[in-house]
């Protein structure tokens, strides 16, 4: 087991393993537990009752995030003629299609996010090896390819802080819900809609319990178990 700095046991006696937080509770602890100097993402890690090995059990989707993430994202849109020009005035940092194919085919990923329109995914199609590795394939489930008269809302919801979220090998999720920075409320903000958008994406496949464990992290620091039931039952309030 790897061996935890003085800092992180200071941090590990204030949460209770034995305890399933109230959500409201769980996001007051993860600030007081949160030691770094910088400021951390909190994350969310949610075990399903799915098994991702069958196609009717997956589970992936997005959600826009009403407090953010607390960071910059950089977006980069494959596009040609009037998807250009739509993806250039609502301000993605990058726009083009051979040029920027022929970038990435030569190591550069200097971009969080990538959005195609539907007529260059012929030639995106290349890159699926590299981008698909590293979760930055456009991808219909995850919103990011788009008509290029709906390219402006897609670059807006993702700088506001739309989230894809998709089931690893092993049942899990793992989401970024924003900052230590962030007030609670704004936490509980970004948490209710996470829960309603998992919720949401509950697979036909999928039987029995759905949702079996949900806990509340940050870089470096102690989980906080949340009660399931509670965590669950989150809605936005707006």
């Amino acid at each position: 087991m790897a061996k935890h700095g003085k800092k992180y046991l200071e941090a590990a006696k204030l949460v209770d393993r034995d305890t399933y937080y109230a959500p409201t509770e769980a996001v007051d602890l993860i600030k007081k537990v949160s030691y770094p100097k910088f400021d951390c993402t909190v994350d969310v890690h949610i075990r399903l009752g799915v098994d991702p090995r069958h196609a009717d059990q997956q589970v992936r989707s997005t959600v826009l995030l009403p407090a953010g993430l607390g960071k910059s994202i950089r977006i980069l849109v494959f596009a040609e003629g009037d998807g250009a020009r739509a993806a250039e005035q609502a301000g993605a940092d990058y726009v083009g299609l051979d040029d920027l194919i022929a970038k990435i085919q030569g190591g550069w990923l200097e971009f969080d996010m990538a959005i195609a329109t539907p007529q260059v995914m012929g030639k995106v199609g290349r890159l699926g090896r590299i981008l698909g590795t590293r979760g930055l394939m456009p991808n219909p489930k995850a919103g990011t390819i788009a008509q290029p008269d709906d390219l402006p809302r897609v670059i807006k919801e993702a700088r506001l802080g739309r989230v894809e979220f998709k089931v690893d090998k092993t049942g899990n999720l793992h989401v970024p819900v924003g900052k230590v920075s962030f007030t609670p409320e704004q936490l509980m903000e970004n948490l209710s809609a996470l829960m309603e958008a998992v919720n949401r994406a509950r697979p036909s496949g999928a039987k029995g319990i759905y949702i079996r464990r949900v806990t509340l992290t940050s870089t470096m620091a102690p989980g906080v178990r949340l009660d399931v039931a509670q965590a669950s039952a989150l809605r936005p309030t707006v």
